[in-house]
C-alpha cells in the first residue's frame, strides 16, 4: 500500500497493524489486509518473524505470504489512515529496494526474504 507515514510523507509498503489483546498474529495479518486493502487471503503462509530493535524494545514483527486473493470490500481505514492500494511486481519490488524507492524496514524484510525463499535473485 501507499500510505502517508508523518513526517516522512507518503511511503510503500506492505499492509501491516498492531496485534489486539489476546489475537493470534495470522488473525491479525487476515484482518489487516482486508481492512487496508479491501482483499481477503484464502490462505496465510508464515514467512518470517524478527525483531526489528532487539537490544532496544520489545517488538516482534510476524510477517506471512498471502495467497488465493479475493476482492471482498472497500478500504475499512482508521481516521488517521490515508493510503492507496499499489500493484507491484516483484521484480520491481526488488528494483525500488535496491534503489532506496523503498525505505520500510518490515517491507524490506518480507520482500527479501520472499525472493531468497523463492531464489529470485
Amino acid at each position: 500500500v501507499q500510505q502517508h507515514r508523518f513526517p516522512h510523507g507518503y511511503v510503500l509498503e506492505i499492509p501491516a497493524g498492531t496485534l489486539e489483546k489476546k489475537e493470534e498474529p495470522i488473525n491479525c495479518a487476515f484482518r489487516e489486509l482486508e481492512e487496508e486493502t479491501g482483499y481477503r487471503a484464502r490462505k496465510m503462509t508464515p514467512l518470517i518473524t524478527y525483531y526489528p530493535s532487539i537490544g532496544y524494545n520489545t517488538e516482534v514483527i510476524h510477517c506471512f505470504v498471502a495467497s488465493g486473493l479475493k476482492k471482498v470490500a472497500d478500504l475499512k481505514l482508521d481516521d488517521d489512515e490515508i493510503l492507496s492500494v499499489v500493484k507491484i511486481d516483484m521484480q520491481k519490488l526488488l528494483r525500488m529496494i535496491k534503489s532506496g524507492k523503498i525505505q520500510d524496514s518490515k517491507t524490506i524484510c518480507a520482500v527479501l526474504t520472499y525472493a531468497a525463499k523463492k531464489k529470485l535473485y
